[in-house]
């Protein structure tokens, strides 16, 4: 199967490819560039990760931090990359 795609980048797939994958109007799709071609996955089918998980990948071992005081900590970050 061949498709086309647009002047603003926007690429129609297939009906049997659509039905055969479950993709319905907007669904959420995780694009992989992999080099020479890329891969279309439903972005849901990542597994979920717990904030415990994500934090214990980190390798922090200080005190525990409120929304506030990392959310302050980005906001700052964020104004002296600039």
């Amino acid at each position: 199967m061949t498709t086309k795609l647009s002047t603003k980048g926007q690429l129609i797939l297939p009906k049997p490819i659509r039905d055969r994958h479950g993709w319905r109007s907007g669904c959420r799709l995780l694009v992989e560039d992999r080099g020479d071609h890329v891969v279309l996955r439903t972005a849901d089918s990542i597994p979920e990760t717990t904030l415990d998980e994500l934090v214990g990948c980190t390798g922090y071992a200080g005190p525990q931090r409120s929304l506030e005081e990392m959310e302050a900590a980005i906001a700052r970050g964020a104004r002296e990359s600039r």
